[in-house]
């Protein structure tokens, strides 16, 4: 499968939007099991890598944790990854350009196919954090629509929603 760039993003000073995006994982096994340690091992440093990348803006985490993993809001045995980014480019780099590359390519080792839409992306307004019901009418929306701008895949991208230019006086 190849992965090509997304279009540059805009200038940040010129920003009204940012894309939230949310994955979904169905889990081969508890988290505390064996077979899954290697994929807790590679969590504190890929969100950390997260954290640090250019163009991050937020992600989900349990209070008081480092992570969401223990968040099941869509079911025991999905694991949720919930984000914002600045821009598509951003998350791209990320996803594709940085060790975040390796766990993706390892995902059928901890990961069971999931018959749904496991990943969306939407425009949000900068500044604001969209909520885990969002990311679940989100998936279903690219689930029984398809790619549309209020739910979109990386493959499948939309530009933000334009921002009204007033005239100046």
């Amino acid at each position: 499968m190849s992965h090509s760039p997304p279009s540059p993003s805009p200038h940040p000073e010129s920003v009204s939007h940012h894309l939230a995006q949310i994955n979904v994982g169905l889990l081969k096994a508890p988290l505390d099991e064996p077979s899954m340690a290697a994929f807790v091992e590679l969590l504190d440093p890929i969100n950390a890598l997260a954290d640090r990348s250019p163009g991050f803006v937020w992600r989900l985490t349990e209070e008081g944790e480092p992570d969401a993993t223990r968040l099941r809001p869509f079911g025991d045995d999905l694991l949720v990854n919930f984000s914002v980014w600045e821009s598509v480019g951003a998350l791209w780099d990320f996803t594709y350009r940085t060790e975040h590359l390796e766990l993706l390519r390892r995902r059928r080792t901890w990961f069971d196919r999931f018959s749904g839409a496991h990943l969306v992306l939407w425009w949000i307004p900068a500044g604001t954090v969209p909520t885990l019901e969002e990311g679940r009418q989100r998936l279903d929306t690219l689930h029984t629509k398809g790619p549309t701008a209020e739910a979109f895949t990386l493959r499948d991208s939309f530009d933000p929603p334009a921002t009204p230019q007033f005239p100046h006086s």
